[in-house]
């Protein structure tokens, strides 16, 4: 190895130790996508029979496809765009469409943070706003939780019940009578012999969900035609969001490494103490019943294998290219097989756990409100969002816990978007390595192009766009990226090389876990992702946020999201056929394919090409 070629391989780090690898792939993984959007899927998913699918996908996607990435990147020493070039050229535009994918996730992602930054900034005043509903964008529909509380402590189960309802304490006489109902208790009035529930009288809404739609979003009478202006907090937010990931970065894969320590930790204290306080509270108990008991008619659903699969795709960062380049950084004989299995273990149990204690507070809330529990709240993007700030208002010193929660949900989002910025920072450096000197210059551009394709998402109706990003870069598309990869490894370079790769690194494996990696990778996986895919287009439907379905130009506008993520993948596997005089070469590795260490020495394979 020439000296140039130690200068760079130095310059492109390495991590201290093997632990800073696990955490930061657990910080990657274990982000927002379990505390943000496990819980909505799960939700609209009719809880428990969201539970046996995403096991399933976590056993025969989640963890192949994990290892898969790890033992690339870290063979290699390459990130994605040049490691999926060398194995076999036909899959070179794997790596581009997985900077895509990341491209156009990181743009949505940084939005959901920018909306934790504001909720952030308002835990710091005495009265939690989300709990009120004195403000200028409440309904008279508003239902103030607390407020509701103090209304009903001294009910006696007459027609002189007090509830909440259009911002003050009222009786049940007050609101069955002027509807020529007869008032019975806190429960019910009586319209002749049937008794009628009072929630299909009124219907309340809850503070914090409409603090979370109609401030934060803004969304009013937004629609496609009536996109509206950009908020200014949340455009404020989404800045701040964009330059602290960026300051964290800058330094490259050695301070990222030390930043985690705290930040794949912290999240488990915050999640513990809500759980605990969750199970304190009435109706609680119904609430993790209804989590996990399946509802075995929604297994025939595509929608529900569909996203339980995007699902373990999203949390696990799947073919998102980020693993391939934290693995990268990896020693060459770290023991990445360990790292795939204790990781992905984690990531499905806290996806659980936090599960566990979202669908607690939505048991106590459905006791609150005696409401269904499936009837509680929406069930989009906003769900943890509505949940968690309302069991911290029912906690002592809820400021204090709202600044920790939200402290928490930063640490996390900033956590999962550290790898996303590297990996497109590494992809620049690494076709361009005089640009190494000046990676802060790089990340600074990244940032701000982020910030820019953010602002449209901080307009009112800026959440349908985040709609079609979040489902259809998530969705179908990545499930066919998950394949190339998978298909790329097992059947192109061929599952024995990969397994001598394996042991090349110096890992030892069982021989029944070798028949696993052998059966997942050549049959089961690529089976079960293709089967998956075909199950979801059976099932797909015009694009909607809640009740309001887009037009047709915003669903192909969302079909061409999706599309441009496989673009690459296609172009660039077209064109490798043409120019091969054997085209069976395309699918075999090039010689620049190899390992980053031979008689350990590190070969800087960045350099050549």
């Amino acid at each position: 190895m020439t000296s140039e070629e130690k200068k760079a391989t130095k310059e492109r780090g390495n991590w201290s130790n093997p632990i800073e690898f696990i955490l930061s792939c657990m910080n990657f993984a274990i982000g927002l996508g379990n505390v943000w959007r496990y819980p909505y899927l799960a939700y609209r998913n009719g809880g428990g029979a969201f539970l046996i699918p995403y096991l399933l996908a976590a056993i025969f996607i989640g963890l192949p496809v994990f290892f898969a990435e790890l033992i690339i990147g870290q063979y290699s020493g390459l990130g994605p765009t040049k490691a999926f070039a060398y194995l076999a050229p036909f899959f070179k535009g794997l790596g581009y469409s997985s900077i895509v994918v990341m491209s156009l996730l990181l743009t949505y992602y940084f939005v959901v943070l920018a909306w934790v930054f504001y909720y952030f900034y308002q835990s710091f005043f005495p009265n939690l706003i989300w709990g009120s509903c004195d403000n200028d964008w409440n309904t008279d529909r508003c239902y103030n939780l607390v407020a509701d509380i103090a209304c009903q402590e001294n009910n006696q189960g007459t027609q002189f019940d007090e509830i909440f309802f259009q911002d003050r304490c009222q009786t049940i006489d007050e609101i069955c009578t002027p509807r020529n109902l007869l008032p019975i208790n806190a429960t019910f009035c009586m319209n002749g012999t049937e008794y009628i529930h009072l929630n299909d009288i009124i219907h309340r809404r809850l503070s914090s969900e409409e603090f979370f739609y109609e401030h934060v979003l803004g969304i009013g009478d937004a629609t496609w035609y009536n996109f509206g202006y950009p908020r200014w907090q949340i455009l404020i937010c989404l800045f701040l969001a964009w330059m602290l990931c960026g300051l964290c970065v800058v330094k490259g894969v050695k301070s990222v490494g030390k930043v985690v320590y705290f930040t794949a930790t912290f999240p488990y204290v915050i999640l513990t103490a809500l759980l605990v306080r969750a199970l304190t509270l009435p109706g609680s108990y119904d609430g993790i019943v209804f989590y996990i008991t399946p509802v075995w008619d929604k297994l025939l659903s595509p929608s529900v294998w569909g996203d339980a699969s995007s699902q373990i795709f999203y949390s696990f960062s799947l073919a998102f290219g980020a693993l391939v380049t934290l693995s990268s950084y990896n020693k060459f004989t770290n023991n990445c097989h360990f790292d795939a299995t204790i990781v992905t273990v984690i990531n499905y149990l806290t996806a659980l756990y936090n599960g566990f204690a979202v669908f607690a507070i939505l048991g106590f809330l459905a006791h609150a409100m005696d409401a269904d529990i499936a009837d509680v709240a929406s069930s989009g993007p906003g769900l943890s969002f509505i949940t968690f700030p309302e069991a911290i208002l029912l906690m002592p010193a809820s400021n204090v816990w709202a600044v920790l929660f939200f402290f928490m949900m930063i640490i996390l989002g900033l956590g999962s978007t550290f790898a996303g910025v590297q990996l497109v920072t590494t992809t620049i450096v690494d076709q361009w390595p005089h640009l190494r000197k000046k990676q802060w210059l790089v990340i600074f551009g990244i940032c701000m192009t982020g910030f820019a394709m953010g602002i449209p998402m901080t307009c009112p109706g800026g959440i349908f766009l985040f709609t079609l990003l979040e489902y259809h870069t998530a969705s179908w598309a990545i499930f066919l990226i998950g394949f190339g990869i998978i298909v790329s490894l097992s059947w192109a370079y061929g599952v024995n090389n990969t397994l001598a790769m394996v042991a090349e690194m110096g890992m030892k494996l069982w021989n029944f876990v070798k028949y696993y990696w052998r059966a997942t990778w050549v049959v089961i996986t690529p089976i079960y992702i293709l089967g998956i895919f075909i199950f979801v287009l059976t099932g797909i439907e015009p694009t909607k946020f809640g009740d309001y379905i887009f037009p047709v130009w915003a669903d192909i506008l969302g079909w061409m999201f999706g599309l441009s993520t496989l673009v690459p993948f296609i172009v660039f596997g077209i064109i490798e056929l043409i120019k091969a005089d054997d085209k069976m070469s395309v699918f075999r590795p090039t010689k620049y394919w190899g390992p980053q260490e031979v008689d350990g020495e590190r070969v800087d394979r960045t350099a050549i090409h």
